[in-house]
């Protein structure tokens, strides 16, 4: 499971579709996911006894759908997230909770929806035990803690720590459980997320941190989950992370409080990224190829209203060419890759910090085709209307058949909501 990654400069198909197909079909920028992909990824992490998915990666109801099909169960970080996961088919209440609300926060919607679904609650504040205790009589609920440390490509995507805002502080666990038998909760569950890019070393310290932590909580917990940011490579040469090594190390500790407490310990995992971000992929046309100084720059129709991460952390998304002529054997150049935004910041080749960067890709006409890969998480969901630019469709292949799973927005969905007072 350590492959190292390849990633091709020359892209013809998707999931066994022609790419220039798929443009013809549905346009362009168009989100496309490849299902088996997802499906092998679910897979990989059939040892826990729970899969929840991380919807805010990719929240669309056909990949909710899908992930619900396959035994995958889901959190939810809004009460639109808990709408959109019933609409997807999840129940309310089962042996695991489906559906759990996992936030640092109530706002008053979000309130409403747990208490009156009866919402299992991943709690990251005390303010949402003394909140959630003002609405319900009784119930159990889990506490996501903040153990101290994080970790992280990226300033961003770090969760732990004193500088993020993420969870319960550690020392308060003691006065949060004290809390919550005051409100008539008990704490069936624990919660632990440090921030993407794990490592082992890392992983060993959230592990320790977790069984400390689940002793406090003593024989009540039934539940513990390992979070979720499990990496997946982005550069050719990156490895695939040892599942089974990362799975060993969490079942050494559920293990171990299994035999303290004598009675059974679920053992959870939360992906997002891991499930989807292989299975998307954003293609996008070159509009205009322009020289600037010594640089060459590729123009296309996707911007950072499409896809946010480059602009957001700096993250390096792999992107291949698409010839419109279907001649493959072009040599290579240096090129930055650019959106239609009237923005500087609107390039897809770029560090954190914005450093400007290029990319070796083919030469590339007008009217040729870019697919920037590994898009299927954190793409679509954090798409903007900014430039007023109308919001990509989206595309699912199942047994290489595309499905449009969201139609293409159109300029007058664009103001349909506004208003001119008289």
């Amino acid at each position: 499971m350590n492959n190292p990654a390849t990633f091709p400069t020359i892209r013809t198909e998707i999931a066994g579709i022609s790419v220039l197909e798929l443009a013809r079909c549905f346009e362009t920028p168009t989100y496309i996911y490849d299902s088996d992909k997802i499906l092998e990824r679910i897979e990989d992490l059939r040892q826990f006894d729970v899969i929840r998915y991380a919807q805010k990666a990719c929240s669309n109801l056909a990949i909710l759908d899908l992930v619900r099909r396959h035994g995958v169960l889901v959190d939810a970080v809004s009460g639109g997230e808990i709408y959109r996961a019933q609409a997807a088919g999840f129940p309310t209440t089962g042996t695991a909770p489906p559906i759990v609300f996992c936030a640092d926060l109530f706002d008053r919607r979000a309130l409403e929806y747990v208490t009156n679904l009866d919402i299992h609650v991943n709690v990251g504040s005390s303010d949402m035990i003394q909140q959630l205790g003002q609405t319900v009589t009784e119930g159990n609920i889990s506490l996501r803690i903040n153990p101290g440390f994080g970790h992280g490509h990226s300033q961003k995507t770090n969760t732990g720590g004193d500088h993020s805002k993420h969870g319960i502080w550690h020392h308060e666990l003691q006065s949060c459980l004290q809390l919550a038998r005051r409100n008539g909760l008990t704490v069936t569950g624990l919660h632990m997320h440090i921030g993407s890019g794990s490592d082992f070393e890392h992983l060993a310290q959230v592990c320790g941190a977790m069984e400390k932590c689940a002793l406090v909580v003593g024989s009540e917990l039934n539940s513990i989950s390992a979070g979720g940011g499990l990496p997946i490579p982005y550069r050719d040469g990156e490895s695939t992370l040892d599942i089974n090594r990362y799975f060993e190390l969490w079942n050494a500790t559920r293990n171990r409080l299994q035999e303290t407490f004598d009675h059974p310990v679920s053992l959870e995992i939360e992906p997002g990224r891991y499930l989807s971000a292989e299975a998307g992929y954003l293609i996008t046309e070159v509009r205009a190829i322009k020289k600037m100084g010594e640089n060459t720059f590729y123009l296309v129709d996707a911007g950072f209203n499409d896809l946010a991460r480059p602009i957001m952390y700096g993250a390096y998304h792999p992107i291949s060419l698409t010839p419109s002529d279907g001649v493959a054997d072009r040599p290579s150049q240096p090129v930055i890759v650019g959106g239609p935004l009237c923005e500087s910041g609107d390039i897809f080749t770029q560090q954190e910090g914005g450093l400007v960067c290029t990319r070796e890709l083919p030469a590339a006409n007008v009217g040729d085709l870019l697919v920037i890969e590994c898009a299927g998480a954190y793409g679509f969901v954090m798409a903007s209307n900014y430039n007023s630019k109308t919001l990509a469709a989206e595309v699912l292949v199942k047994n290489q058949q595309p499905h449009l799973i969201r139609s293409r927005q159109t300029e007058s969905d664009l103001i349909r909501d506004e208003r001119i007072p008289s």
